[in-house]
């Protein structure tokens, strides 16, 4: 016992030769996580609220326990401050201003742990950067990434659900996320998409091929199965559902399912994939992770190691790259467009305007924009179309036109989505349901400079140049919008309603311009 003990605490003494690097690196991490102090308290407060990253608060542990495992082989290694990692640090920082750019968050947050391991390669040098390859990479998952696979997620488990559901001869009807069945309307929402499970199960899936696999076709079929177990069994969880329902009611179906989806469907799925990849494992529990030899003696890491830059004017380089990355994003977020003081809905042939009485209330989200306007216009021949239209002299953090709960749908009201809309050039389409059962079909543009798109990725590209060249221009928001009214004569689709109104308006980027004062 006391031998052991005895060993422990020489293993927490720093080698002199490790020392003063590993001093030198904790002080450029802290100094870089304060002055990225905002994208990393975005990031913890969605480790700790959301509960899709929750078992995100279990990584930095888990990086702890990488690196300790590699300690004694790194002990015989010889960190040198390596210039090349400044480069790194360059194209990181550079990721993070686009980002912050763009007002993509998960690029931002993305940029940010770049920025940690460039430094740590910057002041360890390659060798050590070899050795820590794993724990680096695996820092990956501090970002709380993978709400963008919510929506396809969505309908594949929709799909697996009604495949399900005519498997076992209960009659349904699917239409997007909506399953009727003789127990009731179900819909896969936003919550039972399974994103969490996936997101987590990822996580775990490359933790294990990192530790317990030592070969690639092993890796990569157990992370082919990481990602498609969680993916069929929430598809068979949400068929359990409709399954209880028809014989114990929804309402029972919902209490089951909360049980279920909270506290047993994750712990049986994770133990369901380490039972079928156990027998698998071809890494022995005592393997050595470091291959110090290996290292020490490649000739392409000796080479690399040459490029050295002193540990001084490493940690000053370090600090002014990053002023200068903060400095530049500060001086893009205060760009703003000359606009004018107030704007209207113009006159538009063959249309006039008529009162804005939705069946079920409606009204898309455009935070941070200067001027916001709603109004309904009507035809001769029937047709109804809901215009919304906002105009932003800039955009930043708040005020991001294709920003997250922004648009045709927003959070916490009446609506889900429903399904993908007809593909119409240059827009977005949404299919929109309410609580009460009107559907809606949404049009989605943004406009900029002469830029006319439904892509939020165009978007933020076109905004992303205008920030890089320090350039105000305006951006523009136009969701033309119709609900379902049904089948009575005179009243018409929601896709042709707003196809003669895009008719008469066109074109749409001139009719944009218009409004804004922009042309």
């Amino acid at each position: 016992m006391l031998l052991e003990r005895a060993f422990r605490a020489e293993a927490l003494v720093l080698p002199d030769h490790w020392r003063k690097p590993v001093i030198a690196l904790a002080a450029a991490w802290a100094g870089l996580i304060l002055l990225f102090a905002t994208d990393w308290a975005a990031m913890a407060g969605q480790w700790w609220n959301s509960s899709t990253y929750t078992h995100v608060l279990l990584v930095p542990a888990i990086l702890g326990w990488l690196v300790w495992q590699r300690w004694p082989q790194l002990q015989l290694l010889h960190p040198q401050p390596w210039w090349p990692g400044l480069a790194l640090l360059v194209w990181a920082l550079l990721f993070w201003v686009l980002g912050a750019f763009s007002g993509l968050d998960l690029a931002r947050q993305l940029g940010a742990v770049a920025v940690l391991v460039a430094v740590t390669l910057a002041m360890l040098g390659p060798k050590a950067g070899a050795a820590l390859a794993f724990p680096l990479f695996y820092m990956i998952f501090l970002v709380p990434m993978g709400d963008e696979l919510i929506a396809p997620l969505q309908l594949i488990t929709a799909h697996i659900t009604i495949a399900l559901v005519h498997l076992t001869h209960i009659p349904a009807l699917i239409d997007g996320v909506f399953i009727n069945t003789p127990a009731g309307l179900f819909e896969v929402a936003e919550a039972c998409s399974g994103v969490k499970f996936l997101i987590a199960m990822v996580a775990f899936g490359v933790l294990v091929c990192g530790v317990c696999f030592a070969t690639r076709p092993r890796r990569a079929a157990f992370m082919g199965l990481a990602i498609a177990l969680p993916i069929l069994a929430n598809g068979v969880r949400a068929w359990g559902t409709i399954f209880i329902a028809q014989y114990k009611g929804a309402e029972a179906a919902t209490g089951i399912d909360h049980v279920i989806y909270g506290w047993f469907f994750f712990a049986f799925v994770i133990s369901l994939l380490i039972a079928m990849g156990w027998r698998f494992f071809d890494r022995a529990p005592d393997a050595v992770l470091v291959d110090v030899a290996g290292i020490e003696t490649s000739p392409l890491l000796t080479r690399l190691e040459g490029l050295r830059i002193g540990q001084g004017r490493a940690l000053a380089l370090i600090a002014v790259l990053a002023l200068i990355a903060q400095g530049w994003a500060y001086a893009a977020d205060r760009l703003s467009a000359s606009l004018a003081g107030q704007i209207f809905l113009p006159e538009v042939p063959g249309w006039h305007r008529v009162d804005y009485k939705p069946r079920t209330p409606w009204q898309p989200r455009a935070g941070g924009a200067n001027h916001r306007l709603l109004g309904s216009y009507a035809d001769s021949k029937g047709h109804e179309v809901d215009v919304f239209y906002a105009l932003y002299s800039g955009q930043s953090d708040g005020r991001e036109a294709g920003g997250f709960g922004q648009g045709a749908l927003t959070p916490d009201t009446p609506w889900s989505w429903l399904a993908p809309g007809p593909e119409v050039v240059d827009a977005r389409t949404d299919r929109l349901l309410s609580r009460s059962g009107t559907e809606r079909l949404a049009e989605t543009r943004y406009r900029t400079g002469t830029l006319l798109t439904g892509s939020n990725i165009r978007l933020k590209l076109a905004n992303i140049a205008d920030r890089l060249l320090l350039r105000a221009r305006p951006t523009m928001l136009l969701i033309l919008s119709a609900e379902k009214r049904g089948p009575a004569p005179r009243e018409q689709s929601p896709e042709q309603s707003i196809a003669a109104f895009r008719q008469s308006a066109a074109p749409l980027d001139a009719w944009m311009d218009h409004i804004g004062g922009v042309r």
